[in-house]
């Protein structure tokens, strides 16, 4: 097992060597300063979860640290690092790509499925090729409403979608709003006003509050393998203006395309646009973004979700990120890494931030919309230095710095290990929501084949042609302009009408496509208990096989 904690992963250890081994990697990253002195370290019964070893095997490792001075006990403040080893340089670790999430394996629809695993009927598979299984049927809807029209969506389709009354959201990428932490952030909210003094309630530094910097910077070394100094990192309103920020600083430099993964997101396609630059697609497969299609676009940029691709939920494979390496290399291009929720992770062992590879190549965004809440409009922004001066430029003449109480209030939050705590909470239910929103599937989508399962808070559902047999509808990684047997767009658009007609929201995929996909749905299932998951999936089940036009 693996834990984002310093992306460590078990099956490095050699046998018999669990503690030594996990003695060593902890010393080697106070070393290296992803732990730096005053850092305190997740609590030995945590950290044993995670890695699925004994508590024992992690006691001993902070005990052989304490020995050597490095950490120290400090009672209910945990184990804390007070000294850095003297002298003592360490190459990063060897960066290894989880594997790509394209297996199918059938089990018990009513069973929790495996790692990596979906039901016999809907199953997970990778987007290139992905086959129905057999006993499918006739896919037809009624026609679609004002909302899901043929064509690209316009700029104001989110939020009219937000605004449509549904009994049932499975809308991708709306987190659980109900776990929001309340009470750990009316108690850090308190905290930081008792002692902020009148002067921090001013103008301040637009890259941000320096307590929020040293907060982000210490969380991506921990959990993303993401070395920064603070004052390197900008402080954002959410990934939606870190994507604006860059548009606006790319076409000061002559960037006038920055291309995108396909299937890729909507949202980022539009805010990119809206910035005046063009978004040439890159075709998706089982490994990723198409390095070579990349690259006969001609853009000197492109927009990746390395971790978790949205929406087909495959992971950029160890190969697919050399060869992006060697891309950006050799074109002199730039890469932008939108981690959005790569801390939602289930079946898979955490997956290191292109960012960490490739830090004078990669501008790397990351929010924490998926993990608290969209409402309170915090991301942040770490680029090269080339980019660096001129996207805190372009913050300041758009708002003069993000609200700094909110940014006060979430430092406390990370600092003291309470999102750490809140993102365990998550996962759990997050679990049981994706393992009922699967089976669900299986039983009210027979034929429909799941993607990206084992991480994320959203699933892709394809849908066979009408008519067709399995393995007749071509991938989202199909080549660029491979046509479909039938249209995509009327499709699952008719789909996604129908089901917000019942009371059940969701995307089609080809919302998200500029390229010919199959069609499908793009369900969330964080923002539900499992039977309202999975009642939504009975609800547009029951959608499914109805004459146009019929009730």
């Amino acid at each position: 097992m693996a834990a984002d904690f310093l992306q460590l992963d078990v099956r490095q250890a050699p046998p018999g060597q669990l503690s030594q081994w996990l003695a060593t990697r902890l010393r080697d990253a106070i070393a290296d300063g992803r732990l730096p002195v005053g850092n305190r370290l997740p609590a030995s019964r945590v950290l044993a979860a995670e890695l699925g070893v004994s508590r024992g095997v992690v006691t001993e490792a902070y005990r052989r640290l304490g020995e050597d001075g490095h950490v120290a006990g400090r009672g209910r403040a945990g184990t804390v690092v007070v000294a850095a080893p003297v002298g003592v340089t360490t190459a990063p670790a060897p960066v290894t790509a989880a594997p790509a999430t394209g297996t199918s394996t059938p089990v018990s629809a009513t069973a929790a499925p495996a790692a990596g695993t979906t039901t016999a009927a809907a199953r997970t598979t990778a987007p290139a090729g992905a086959t129905a299984t057999p006993g499918q049927r006739r896919y037809e809807f009624p026609g679609a409403g004002e909302l899901f029209v043929p064509g690209e969506p316009g700029a104001g389709v989110y939020d009219a979608l937000r605004a449509a009354p549904a009994r049932i959201d499975l809308s991708p990428g709306l987190p659980d709003l109900a776990s929001f932490p309340r009470a750990a952030w009316l108690r850090a909210e308190r905290a930081v006003l008792a002692s902020l003094p009148a002067s921090a309630l001013g103008y301040g530094d637009p890259r941000g509050t320096p307590e929020l910097r040293h907060a982000v910077a210490d969380w991506l070394a921990r959990n993303r393998g993401v070395r920064a100094d603070p004052a390197e990192l900008l402080i954002v309103s959410g990934t939606a203006q870190a994507l604006a920020l860059v548009a606006r600083v790319l076409r000061a430099d002559g960037v006038t395309e920055l291309a995108v993964e396909d299937p890729g997101s909507l949202g980022a396609r539009q805010h990119l646009r809206a910035g005046g630059l063009t978004t040439p697609p890159v075709p998706v497969d089982a490994e990723g973004v198409r390095v070579d299609a990349l690259d006969a676009t001609g853009a000197r940029a492109v927009l990746v979700t390395p971790a978790h691709q949205f929406p087909m939920g495959v992971v950029l494979g160890g190969e697919r990120r050399r060869a992006l390496m060697r891309w950006a290399a050799e074109r002199d291009g730039l890469v932008v890494e939108d981690d959005y929720d790569a801390e939602h992770r289930y079946d898979r062992p955490p997956v290191p931030a292109l960012r960490a590879m490739l830090p004078d190549r990669v501008i790397y965004a990351g929010s924490v919309s998926k993990l608290l809440a969209p409402a309170l409009r915090i991301g942040w922004v770490l680029a090269p230095p080339k980019y660096r001066d001129a996207l805190v430029d372009a913050k300041r003449f758009m708002d003069l710095g993000s609200a700094a109480l909110p940014q006060l209030v979430l430092a406390r939050l990370m600092g003291t290990g309470a999102l750490e705590r809140h993102l365990r909470l998550l996962r759990g239910r997050h679990r049981q929501r994706r393992d009922a929103m699967i089976a669900a599937i299986g039983r009210h989508l027979p034929g429909a084949v799941v993607h990206g399962a084992a991480a994320g808070l959203h699933l892709t559902v394809t849908f066979p042609p009408r008519g067709g047999g399995p393995g007749t509808a071509p991938g989202p990684g199909a080549a660029p302009g491979t046509p479909h047997p039938e249209s995509a767009g009327p499709l699952d658009i008719r789909l996604a009408a129908a089901a917000l007609a019942r009371g059940v929201k969701t995307h089609p995929l080809s919302w998200h496509a500029q390229l010919p996909c199959p069609p499908g749905l793009v369900m969330g299932y964080a923002a539900g208990g499992p039977g309202t998951v999975a009642d939504g999936v009975r609800i547009i089940g029951g959608a499914i096989g109805r004459p146009p036009g019929g009730r």
